[in-house]
């Protein structure tokens, strides 16, 4: 007779079976990163930077100040009648207007880092046309290599958000499913501990991690030519680390709530703040200075830091000590007052 498996193993066959039988939960967690890695990586892919739109109001001397700056390679110009220059600067279809009342008069918000590229442009174009000799000439070398595009630094990002939205929606919404049609208090009629409930859920989550993991990351390499500049074990911890961080998270916001809305507010509660700070789409330092502790403590910036110290700089995990820190107290602590906390019902 086949000895049957323990509760935990029993627990955790249970909830795979589960996911399987979910095309939509399939589609979020492998299809859709992939979709948005696509997307941005051809939006933001390497190429030659758009040339910067900007006007020049209707005058005397226009035509030839837009022949100046057309000779530019940086600069778009087109010249505006009356008072629709300024509205076109006001509503963004350009970064700055020339304007001439005696004497040349550049019109920009210093705000936007566009306007302030369009300035110097505009003013080295105009400068040079009346004649300006440079006492220095620099010579310049461009280069583009591996590591240093926005792909580079995306994908690293997009692999920590969607640990994140398998690790906490998805056990999340599970439980609460669950408690929900009142399948948590048949669970609690058997002699099952809530430990081993709650532990399934997370070992049930690790299991389609090296799926989740390659799809990304080999898609990245294919399509795009990401590396992997460090080691691939250390890149497995790291990722194994993170799921498990956020899946502790996922089971402390589900521990007593009853119904799918209130998980949906407390989760995005809990993600919102990482969704803006933790560096998926830019870095975080560009936040200011002093919001940059609590940034760094947030476990998504952790994981992200993690991940694209282990993909692009190509870092051990020796120097990753404080990411790492991060990480295994947020999923030990959050696994541990889930278990204190946690009802069937």
């Amino acid at each position: 007779m086949r000895r049957p498996f323990p509760a935990l193993g029993e627990l955790t066959l249970a909830r795979l079976r589960e996911f399987l039988r979910e095309p939509e939960a399939l589609f979020w967690v492998f299809a859709f990163p992939v979709l948005l890695a696509l997307a941005l990586g051809l939006a933001f892919r390497g190429k030659a930077p758009e040339r910067i739109p900007v006007g020049v109001a209707d005058g005397p001397g226009a035509a030839a100040i837009a022949t100046t700056l057309g000779r530019s390679p940086a600069l778009l110009p087109r010249v505006y009648a009356d008072s629709t220059g300024r509205e076109a600067l006001r509503t963004g279809k350009i970064s700055l207007l020339v304007e001439d009342d005696g004497g040349l008069v550049y019109r920009y918000d210093p705000t936007r880092p566009d306007a302030r590229a369009a300035r110097l442009e505009v003013d080295d174009a105009l400068q040079r046309a009346a004649g300006r000799i440079d006492p220095l000439r620099p010579r310049e070398t461009r280069s583009t290599e591996p590591g240093s595009r926005y792909i580079d630094f995306l994908v690293p990002g997009l692999l920590g958000l969607n640990l994140m939205g398998t690790g906490m929606w998805g056990l999340g919404f599970s439980i609460v499913t669950a408690r929900t049609r009142k399948l948590l208090k048949r669970l609690a009629a058997t002699p099952m501990r809530r430990s081993e409930y709650l532990l399934s859920q997370m070992l049930a989550r690790l299991v389609f991690l090296v799926f989740e993991v390659a799809v990304l990351v080999g898609f990245g390499w294919l399509a795009f030519g990401v590396e992997v500049r460090g080691s691939l074990g250390a890149l497995a911890l790291v990722s194994l680390l993170g799921a498990a961080s956020f899946a502790g998270l996922g089971l402390l916001v589900s521990s007593r709530t009853k119904t799918v809305e209130g998980v949906s507010g407390l989760m995005n509660l809990v993600m919102l703040p990482m969704w803006l700070l933790s560096g998926t789409f830019f870095s975080w330092e560009r936040f200011p200075e002093a919001v940059h502790p609590f940034i760094r403590a947030l476990p998504l910036t952790a994981l992200n830091d993690a991940l694209r110290a282990v993909m692009t700089e190509g870092r051990p995990l020796s120097a990753l000590g404080l990411e790492l820190g991060v990480l295994a107290l947020t999923g030990t602590v959050s696994f541990l007052v889930a278990v204190r906390v946690f009802r069937w019902q």
